[in-house]
């Protein structure tokens, strides 16, 4: 059970107040610390059972509620000590009437269109609508007061909240919505991108580049549908996934998040998702229009080598990129959003003539929603010319994590002096509510008639991730011993071999991830590569070897090594070397110890991009690609290193032999290859 003492918050807002401070952002530490406590009382009131006891503290014990913190007195229940006063009791004649949890969307807004509802609104009702602010700086109260459009992001806790904390947090604040004066359900949005990452208890799946090395559009949809299923079970229902970029260079931090680099892939696959999530009843959020993945080394944003920077493209290569999207937005997505990157010099939250296509040309009658915080680095002078620019180019909602009241009366000032006009808002506002009806949160706002297709941390589930983490393991090399068989002895090395947070990679518990190592303890649920090969072993009868002083008596070395967790810009990369920039420490070690051993050596690497091996391939008889697999990505090794699964994937993007190739048209091996799985787009260069 959680106990949320004000060290805690403490804890959690100074972790907060340091994101704010490498993200450049400002911060009202007030608003913050109010946020952080109103969520943990939150999460707080689905945490305790019949047998268990809830400790808090408290000034005044009238006051004393589950999950009520202060630092005066504490007491276990409702115990209080004898020099405690005791509040005088209430007129009989005056009885405290109990809340309704869960109170009725408001009578009139029921049959109505958006744009009947958006016609009854007020501006500063309407510019509410139009942000989204961050579930540490927007309370409940905030919610209550303004009734703002959307909340999003996570709860820094260990362990993490289950999914019924989740949505006890999620309908406190939909409560706080309905229950205002304007009265309009809001969306809550997480970054769900390969399961419900900031959740405990569920499965996580393989990474976008896992499931493009698959190149399996059923098995993308069947994991569109339990995640689907598992999000509804936390009420979070916009999913800011899938994201569609095509990385063109293995530099760039964000490449694990791309399906592929071919474009066909990158259509089949996310749509095939957005499908299986669209039939959970999920609001799917495709990002980042447009050409994210196409930006160039040298032109990030910042000190950035690569993220956020600029893409170059003709028209053919621009059209390639809208297909992708047009494809998606003929699926059903109901929400888009811009990339943080620049196209041909401009950024792309401010390119009025593509953010409008969507709407005007492609069909899309959803919403345009800013990614976190991007508008600040626009070509505005200030935050005010920003918010501006975005809005006139066709951004309907804004991220704005703290300063989403200033971005609302930003648009309530240039409404009214004629910056933004009243069509601009009320196209925005009718969007915002359409997405809204369409998912059903005017009907039932609270989760409660919803069907999810899976129970939460469902077997199906774990089979599913399992069975897309073999299916997506591409072999690089087959030159040697690839099964471990009947008494042979297996000396196992290398940092990724125990440890779950390195399968796992970015956006898992939190934006960055974390390898076990770091974080001190299991990072997430489930079996490393060593746990799941020692149950192997007792099945099939080999023999598992750690200690060093023993190499020279076993049969094979299980070399496992990899990249460090990151997200985003932290993984750009100059050196791509498996013992470079982002390599696991203690892989040059790991790699020096097997080749010192007169053995075969069996490779396994556990990362998020084709990282460069040409230095040591030839010391390795077989060499297996197993990206980020996510937490059954273990038992998916130990079933293919014992025959019971095929190592079915295909490069998803070319492999470079060395950085000197990257942007060229030579390659160590081509999208489509494998040496073991033939593939008619197989083409070596």
């Amino acid at each position: 059970m959680h106990r949320f003492d004000a060290k805690f918050k403490r804890t959690v807002a100074a972790t907060l107040a340091a994101a704010f401070m490498l993200s450049a952002c400002s911060i009202d530490e007030d608003k913050l610390q109010e946020g952080l406590d109103d969520l943990a009382d939150a999460v707080a009131g689905t945490d305790a059972t019949e047998e268990e006891t809830v400790e808090t503290t408290v000034e005044d014990p009238s006051a004393v509620t589950e999950g009520t913190d202060t630092e005066e007195t504490e007491i276990e229940e409702t115990e209080i000590a004898t020099s405690t006063p005791t509040p005088s009791p209430k007129p009989t004649n005056t009885p405290t009437p109990t809340p309704d949890p869960h109170p009725a969307i408001r009578a009139e807004y029921v049959g109505m269109t958006a744009e009947e509802i958006c016609s009854m609104l007020t501006l500063e009702e309407k510019a509410a609508q139009m942000v989204e602010g961050a579930v540490y700086a927007l309370s409940a109260d905030d919610m209550n007061s303004e009734c703002y459009g959307s909340v999003l992001g996570r709860f820094d806790a260990w362990p993490f909240p289950t999914d019924a904390q989740w949505l006890n947090t999620v309908n406190t604040y939909q409560a706080a919505a309905i229950t205002s004066e304007t009265g309009i359900p809001f969306i809550y949005g997480q970054d769900s991108v390969h399961g419900i990452n900031t959740a405990s208890g569920c499965v996580i799946f393989p990474h976008n580049i896992n499931i493009g090395a698959a190149n399996d559009p059923e098995l993308a949809y069947e994991i569109g549908v339990v995640t689907g299923s598992d999000i509804l079970h936390t009420g979070m229902i916009m999913n800011f996934a899938p994201c569609v970029a095509d990385a063109q260079d293995p530099r760039w931090g964000r490449t694990y998040e791309s399906y592929s680099s071919d474009l066909g892939r990158v259509t089949d696959l996310s749509v095939a998702y957005s499908e299986g999530m669209l039939s959970q009843g999920v609001i799917v959020c495709a990002k980042h229009f447009f050409a994210d993945g196409a930006v160039i080394y040298g032109t990030g944003e910042g000190e950035n080598l690569i993220d956020r920077g600029d893409a170059q493209l003709t028209d053919e290569e621009i059209q390639a990129r809208l297909d992708v999207y047009q494809a998606l937005v003929d699926s059903g997505v109901q929400v888009i959003m811009p990339s943080h990157s620049s196209l041909n010099g401009t950024k792309m939250h401010e390119y009025t003539e593509y953010l409008m296509m969507l709407k005007n040309e492609m069909g899309f009658d959803g919403m345009i929603i800013t990614d976190w915080e991007s508008l600040h680095n626009c070509s505005g002078d200030s935050f005010e010319e920003n918010v501006i620019l975005c809005v006139n180019a066709g951004c309907d909602m804004l991220m704005e994590a703290a300063d989403y009241e200033e971005a609302r009366q930003v648009i309530i000032d240039a409404v009214n002096d004629g910056r933004i006009s009243q069509e601009r808002v009320d196209d925005a506002v009718t969007r915002i509510l359409r997405v809204k009806i369409e998912a059903g949160l005017f009907d039932d706002p609270y989760f409660e008639n919803r069907e999810p297709a899976y129970e939460w941390d469902s077997d199906y589930s774990h089979e599913l991730a399992r069975q897309a983490a073999a299916e997506s393991f591409v072999v690089l090399k087959d030159d040697g011993p690839m099964e471990l068989t009947e008494g042979m002895r297996v000396f196992v090395t290398g940092p990724a071999a125990d440890d779950m947070g390195v399968l796992c990679g970015g956006w898992t518990n939190n934006w960055q991830g974390m390898s076990d190592d770091e974080a001190g303890f299991q990072w997430r649920e489930g079996n490393t590569i060593l746990d799941a090969l020692e149950e192997a072993s007792e099945t099939v009868g080999f023999e598992i070897v750690t200690d060093e002083d023993e190499i020279d008596s076993c049969d094979v070395v299980l070399l496992c090594v990899g990249e460090t967790p990151y997200a985003e810009w932290y993984g750009d990369a100059e050196n791509l070397s498996i013992t470079g920039d982002l390599a696991l420490p203690g892989n040059a070690e790991a790699i020096a110890l097997a080749e010192e051993a007169d053995i075969p050596t069996i490779t396994l690497i556990v990362a998020g991009r084709n990282v460069l091996i040409s230095n040591y391939i030839d010391d390795w008889a077989t060499v297996i690609m197993c990206y980020l697999p996510g937490t059954e990505g273990g038992n998916a090794v130990a079933d293919v290193l014992t025959g019971v699964s095929e190592a079915g994937g295909t490069l998803p993007m070319p492999y470079y032999a060395s950085e000197g190739q990257i942007g060229s048209d030579e390659c160590w091996h081509n999208v489509g290859y494998s040496a073991t799985v033939t593939s008619e787009t197989t083409a070596d260069a």
